[in-house]
């Protein structure tokens, strides 16, 4: 199998694996006052420090969570319900995760308000328009990706923050897809900004960088003011009840050291494969149009979000997954729903071309051959789904 689906979820690390062994056979309540329930909290505090030191924050920030999902409705729902009876706007950029999108949604129905902001024809936020959304009057918060998850364009993130600081509304950044692949720094990004204003939250997910799923984290800013979603035991600052996960947290600590420490060269590596994936595509299938920033370092390294201009994505990966080639249409949260890319659609594109794109996503475990499996299949692939779709 040739896995081009990275940043739907990658491959489990092997010591990450045996970091959650060896803590999962240790018993103790982190919470607990005797000697194993101090030994699971000694274990849970350092892996919370160890992330801490990746994410450029203070340990005591860091909220662990189930994941990217959770962190981004902490964040959101959070903010918003300490914040609604004084204002009531979410700042809201087109092209978001379904994770923001649908939070928000849900948040409208109880009385929010959307203040949406356009992308531009790459899929980035403008920072003059996201400026001018936060600083009009009731914005409860904002909320913005760092790096755009199906056509992987990054975002001026200082300049996002900046804003958002100038307008003394709290930010919410999604780093999800960016963890692991370009430099996240809560404590840069946020600067000097006034308490609760700025940035102020940071969603992260384990499973994209190797660690178990169900991993994840959400960085509070210590001024910040959010509602809890969860109530019962007043854990980690009383924003996220419940026993602790200290077997999640160790490993997630361990994938999150390694792919800081091998950062900059595996972006390179998968920099060079995701540029010989796309020309060879655009070689063999001239119709085909790569989405996104096409500069290099104005995406994830190792994104390559093309259209397939009359063939349905469906079809087209169909085809591929015959081959032996797992690839997306977009984010995996939306996977076996048959609807077009909202993302493609925000960069002003119609829903046929919506409805004609592939998401190839590299990782820590591609190589050359991954990429040659593609080059040999697509010409056919795309010529048997565009005269099916005739």
């Amino acid at each position: 199998m040739h896995y081009l689906d990275h940043a739907a979820t990658t491959d489990l690390r092997p010591e990450a694996a045996d970091e959650w062994l060896r803590v999962a056979r240790t018993t103790g309540n982190a919470s607990s006052t005797h000697g194993a329930g101090q030994q699971a909290r000694r274990i849970l505090e350092e892996s919370r420090e160890r992330l801490a030191e990746v994410l450029d924050c203070d340990p005591i920030e860091v909220v662990l969570t189930s994941g990217g999902t959770e962190s981004v409705n902490l964040a959101v729902q959070g903010l918003w319900r300490s914040r609604q009876a004084a204002a009531d706007a979410v700042v809201l950029p087109d092209g978001e995760h379904h994770a923001t999108l649908d939070t928000v949604a849900a948040l409208a129905a109880d009385g929010a308000t959307v203040r949406p902001v356009r992308l531009d024809a790459v899929g980035r936020i403008p920072v003059g328009e996201f400026a001018r959304a936060v600083a009009a009057s009731g914005a409860a918060l904002a909320t913005a990706l760092v790096a755009n998850n199906e056509v992987g364009t990054l975002n001026d993130v200082a300049g996002l923050a900046g804003a958002a600081a100038a307008a003394a509304v709290p930010l919410h950044l999604d780093a999800v897809a960016a963890l692991g692949h370009v430099p996240v720094s809560f404590r840069s990004w946020r600067g000097d900004a006034a308490a609760g204003a700025g940035l102020v939250a940071l969603s992260v997910a384990g499973h994209k960088i190797g660690a178990p799923v169900g991993t994840g984290a959400l960085v509070v800013a210590r001024s910040a003011r959010l509602s809890p979603l969860l109530h019962g035991g007043a854990q980690q600052r009383g924003l996220r009840s419940g026993t602790q996960d200290v077997a999640g947290a160790a490993a997630f600590a361990r994938a999150a050291e390694l792919a800081e420490s091998e950062r900059d060269a595996e972006a390179a590596r998968l920099g060079t494969l995701r540029d010989q994936l796309v020309a060879g595509v655009l070689a063999r299938v001239p119709a085909a149009r790569l989405l996104g920033d096409p500069a290099p370092e104005g995406r994830l390294p190792g994104n390559a979000h093309l259209l397939f201009p009359g063939a349905p994505s469906e079809s087209l990966l169909f085809l591929l997954d015959a081959a032996g080639i797992s690839a997306s249409a977009g984010s995996a949260c939306q996977a076996g729903v048959a609807e077009p890319s909202h993302v493609v659609q925000a960069l002003g594109r119609s829903e046929a071309e919506a409805r004609s794109v592939i998401r190839f996503t590299l990782g820590r475990t591609s190589g050359d051959a991954d990429v040659d499996a593609v080059l040999a299949v697509i010409g056919e692939a795309y010529e048997r789904a565009s005269g099916a779709a005739r």
